[in-house]
């Protein structure tokens, strides 16, 4: 006798699944015909808007409630404008503007964007406080380093994506914004008490849950008091103690994507980690981005086994699977009361920027990008002022490798701005700025999360708070380069 065919359609009921290419393969609408929950579309995914609305109707073809997922924060975390650049600032420009009204605008201007598409879930808001300015995975998908000013934000944007009947997740309980280390590679550690974190890290998630948010995505981070060596997407002291009895959250709990090192290397392989997430209280797994048939098999037969053995309790797979489902329902047309607006973003973008110092006599300067690498979550999305320059020479230049004074002689008598991100913590880049201002007149555009680094002799320092297409026009129109 084989397997139970209800056990296995329950299992699929719990994963969200994915695949490459622009065109669904026949297994991935299949599955859903089976009981997959649905898909998670990435960059990879994602050619132009008459490709991703065909791809929707097709995986609707496979299950009408099929739930379609994708990360779009706006700014630097962008799947629709991963060719392009975002033509909306992220979380930390907004929070840098400080008008919820603004933010619930950009959101439902980027929900309106996902709906017409036949995206029912944006796995969005991030409402992580960052409070490490070190921090290599959050910075500018943060609001900011104030948790009351990151949780009136996080209400804001998730009160416009759902007013587009995309439902919001927010993420990543119970608070990725204190870690110097990124779980995509590891397994990092917040040594933080449950007081401390009620202060600094939970009071955007208590806000977005008073919002009525419909999923919350978990942490793959270890806090030692409540996760012991574990990370959060496997303690059902943070899943069901903190976030449901003490927060009275009763949305759907979607983890992080399974694959990422923080849960699979603490599980022993993506198929172990998925039966500790659910005997947690998950309740929507995210396999990953590098998905195929047989890894869905995989994993399904795993939670089979652990139903099989003891190790997962029926009922609990069925709740989970029942809040899957039960988010899958819920979204749909909304009022229609927020069409996306020409222009909101950049306009937004203009209103983030900052400037300390003196703009004035730069004229047509030389503009040095220095290279920075992507996070995972980020994907190689292209950034910068390239695209939004007028007239000024562009040049690109490795921090830690490049010879000051081979700029200068490029410069020759004229001014120069260096466009970086995360200039404070990237090794040879202080070096290289301060170098170059003690000879030339020198701006500089960081438009990554500014840390307290200012570089000495330099006439300007532009905060942009982020990188996106309308990060950068912002700061090349504020430069007088556009």
């Amino acid at each position: 006798m084989g397997p139970d065919p209800g056990l296995r359609r329950l299992a699929l009921g719990t994963l969200l699944a994915a695949y490459p290419g622009p065109v669904p393969p026949d297994w991935a609408v299949d599955l859903l015909a089976e009981g997959l929950a649905g898909h998670t579309l990435f960059g990879t995914n994602v050619h132009d808007p008459a490709q991703l609305a065909a791809t929707t109707a097709a995986l609707r073809a496979g299950r009408p409630d099929v739930i379609v997922a994708i990360d779009e924060e706006g700014g630097d975390v962008t799947r629709l404008a991963h060719a392009t650049g975002s033509p909306y600032p992220g979380n930390a420009a907004l929070g840098a503007v400080d008008d919820p009204g603004l933010t619930r605008q950009v959101y439902a201007a980027i929900g309106a964007e996902l709906a017409a598409l036949g995206i029912t879930l944006d796995l969005a808001p991030t409402v992580d406080v960052n409070t490490a300015d070190e921090n290599p995975v959050i910075g500018t998908r943060s609001f900011g380093a104030d948790p009351l000013r990151v949780a009136v934000h996080s209400a804001a944007a998730v009160a416009g994506l759902q007013s587009t009947g995309v439902a919001a997740c927010a993420k990543h309980f119970p608070g990725h914004g204190a870690t110097v280390a990124d779980s995509h590679h590891e397994l990092p550690t917040v040594d933080a008490s449950p007081a401390v974190l009620r202060e600094r890290d939970l009071p955007p998630f208590a806000a977005v849950i008073d919002a009525g948010v419909r999923a919350i995505m978990t942490a793959h981070i270890r806090v030692p008091a409540l996760t012991g060596d574990g990370p959060a997407t496997f303690s059902r002291a943070v899943l069901v103690d903190l976030l449901r009895r003490e927060y009275g959250f009763t949305g759907t709990v979607i983890t992080d994507a399974l694959e990422m090192k923080g849960a699979a290397l603490a599980a022993g392989g993506v198929g172990p980690a998925a039966v500790r997430a659910l005997a947690a209280g998950a309740d929507l797994l995210c396999i990953g981005s590098t998905v195929d048939a047989a890894l869905v098999e995989r994993v399904v037969g795993e939670i089979v086994g652990a139903l099989g053995d003891g190790r997962l309790e029926r009922a609990r797979v069925e709740q989970a699977a029942a809040r899957a489902a039960a988010l899958a329902a819920t979204t749909g047309p909304g009022d229609g009361a927020a069409p996306a607006v020409d222009g909101l973003g950049y306009a937004a973008a203009l209103r983030a920027v900052r400037v300390e110092g003196d703009l004035a006599g730069l004229g047509t300067p030389l503009v040095v990008q220095v290279h920075a690498t992507s996070t995972i979550a980020e994907g190689r999305v292209p950034w910068g002022l390239a695209p939004h320059l007028a007239g000024a020479e562009q040049v690109r230049a490795v921090a830690g490798e490049t010879d000051p004074a081979q700029l200068r002689g490029r410069a020759g008598d004229r001014p120069i701005v260096l466009v970086g991100r995360h200039l404070h913590r990237l090794p040879g880049a202080r070096e290289l700025v301060e170098a170059l201002a003690a000879t030339h007149p020198v701006a500089v555009v960081e438009m990554g999360w500014p840390g307290a680094w200012r570089p000495a002799g330099a006439r300007a320092f532009v905060t942009t708070y982020g990188a996106s297409h309308a990060n950068g026009r912002a700061a090349a129109q504020l430069l007088g380069l556009a």
